[in-house]
């Protein structure tokens, strides 16, 4: 079973927090369903954006993790607003949360996976 989105940024901003970065949600959707998308910061101003890997990515029909893919890499903060705009009109549910942690950190709290 899955547990709500709400319920899940919550957990994964407090990890963030207890794993000395900075975590801050830029967009609430939807409590029950909403889809995230995660952008990480780095300190040279490099943003990557992630977004749900696409059903293709997990091995069972009912997954018990979320999985993520990197869609976009960017040093021009506006790129990302647009991939993130565009994404909201399709899914006005959509949850934005943004991430200032080292990588390693960041890959130790969220699954990525190559699309």
């Amino acid at each position: 079973m899955r547990v709500t989105t709400d319920l899940w940024i919550s957990a994964l901003v407090r990890r963030t927090f207890s794993a000395g970065g900075f975590a801050a949600i830029a967009r609430r959707g939807s409590a029950e369903a909403g889809a995230a998308m995660l952008t990480l910061r780095d300190r040279f101003g490099e943003v990557r954006l992630y977004a749900p890997a696409p059903q293709t990515s997990y091995d069972e029909a009912s997954p018990d993790e979320r999985l993520y893919a990197e869609v976009l890499r960017s040093d021009d903060p506006a790129e990302i607003e647009k991939r993130i705009e565009r994404e909201m009109r399709f899914d006005p549910d959509l949850w934005v949360v943004d991430f200032e942690i080292d990588e390693a950190t960041f890959l130790d709290l969220v699954t990525v996976t190559t699309p």
